[in-house]
């Protein structure tokens, strides 16, 4: 028996964890003040990305001593240039609780092969016993907002305020949606294409002044590529932290990413950001305390992500399938409301667990998430009336 479709669609169905929906009233016209056709390295060219640093700054909040830089490759990009010349110079603990949390293991075990790493993981929807990190004696790289699995740390007051070390944190689903904790980050990494929504393959890079010190005196046992190279002559390379990039980056996404922060900066600033991912996480939080057949994949709601939300089906005849019978109904959900044009790209990351994911952060409008909660009850009857067929 087919139930009757919801009357209302979300207005934007884009709720892709990345690259994610851009900015309410959003077109390609925003972008008429692009500087095309000129080399980025002349005097227009450096203060356009030199605008981007200040407003990254301003919106995030980030401390004066601390440099920003735009770089290569996106947010793994930054996180390799990081991990690649500043670690190896004492022991590190691994924190992993998802997929990208496990490629940067990955990295550091079978690419550097330190020899003193402390792998620390746990399984989806949880985090591991932060208590056990030792941030007082040693380096710790860890995820901010995992991405893949919906769970973030709650605070980083797990972090040694008199670290000896250094933290490596990646920020890329966090940074303008969640508070960061500055005095105890010392790389935080991210890209334009999350919070902000902006476009791909441009990382950020920001160095606390412990993290230039640990960069000028210290030099890795193995060889860097020229576009992971952040010193020259045991000091820093400032101009990489003023604009002028080490690759020749796109002028079009540079100008997107500053109409996002200047949007950023009309509406309220990194504040108001925060809000309106709470608000939109608020609306799935409400839905699921009232619907019986989903919950959250993080059961402990301080550490659930208000970007990347991250849900399981619970319903009885739903888990008695088999894990992909369980994979393939989750499939079909997300499916369904991509056919119908309700929402783009909302299947559980491919190695989470079967489920949804749909992003919540702060250029996603409540209105859509509203819209959007009918619908997933809709796909769900459906597709449990045709198991129940089958």
């Amino acid at each position: 028996m087919t139930t009757a479709k919801p009357g209302t669609m979300p207005a934007n169905p884009k709720f892709s964890s990345g690259p994610c929906a851009k900015r309410p009233g959003w077109s390609l016209q925003s972008l008429h003040d692009a500087l095309l056709g000129r080399s980025h390295r002349a005097k227009p060219g450096k203060a356009k990305l030199k605008l981007a640093i200040d407003l990254t700054r301003e919106i995030l909040g980030v401390p004066d001593d601390y440099r920003i830089g735009i770089v290569p490759a996106s947010d793994t990009g930054a996180v390799e240039m990081a991990m690649w010349s500043m670690l190896g110079a004492r022991g590190v603990d691994m924190l992993a609780w998802e997929s990208f949390g496990e490629g940067w293991v990955t990295d550091v075990v079978k690419q550097l092969k330190l020899q003193d790493a402390r792998i620390i993981k746990s399984g989806y929807g949880e985090l591991p016993d932060l208590s056990t990190v030792d941030s007082k004696a040693r380096d710790v790289v860890f995820t901010w907002n995992g991405t893949t699995s919906g769970v973030r740390v709650p605070n980083a007051d797990w972090i040694a305020a008199d670290r000896e070390g250094i933290t490596i944190c990646d920020a890329t689903s966090a940074a303008f949606a969640q508070d960061l904790d500055w005095a105890k980050l010392d790389v935080v990494t991210f890209s334009w294409q999350k919070v902000l929504g902006g476009e791909a393959a441009h990382g950020m890079l920001i160095l606390s002044p412990k993290a230039v010190q640990r960069l000028e005196s210290y030099t890795p046992a193995w060889p860097l590529p020229k576009i992971f190279r952040m010193t020259k002559g045991g000091k820093l390379i400032e101009g990489i932290f003023v604009g002028e990039t080490i690759n020749t980056p796109s002028m079009l996404c540079v100008e997107d990413y500053i109409d996002a922060l200047n949007w950023a900066k009309n509406i309220g600033g990194g504040r108001a950001l925060i809000e309106r991912a709470n608000a939109n996480t608020k609306v799935l939080a409400d839905w699921a305390a009232k619907t019986d057949w989903v919950d959250f994949l993080a059961a402990d709601p301080a550490i659930r992500s208000n970007t990347s939300v991250c849900m399981k089906i619970v319903d009885p005849a739903v888990t008695a399938l088999p894990d992909e019978a369980q994979a393939a109904f989750a499939k079909s959900l997300a499916s369904t409301l991509e056919k119908e044009g309700v929402a783009l790209d909302i299947g559980a990351y491919r190695d989470a667990p079967p489920g949804l994911r749909i992003w919540c952060g702060s250029t996603v409008e409540t209105s859509d998430i509203k819209a959007l909660t009918p619908w997933l009850d809709w796909a769900f009857a459906n597709a449990k009336s045709e198991l129940a067929t089958a």
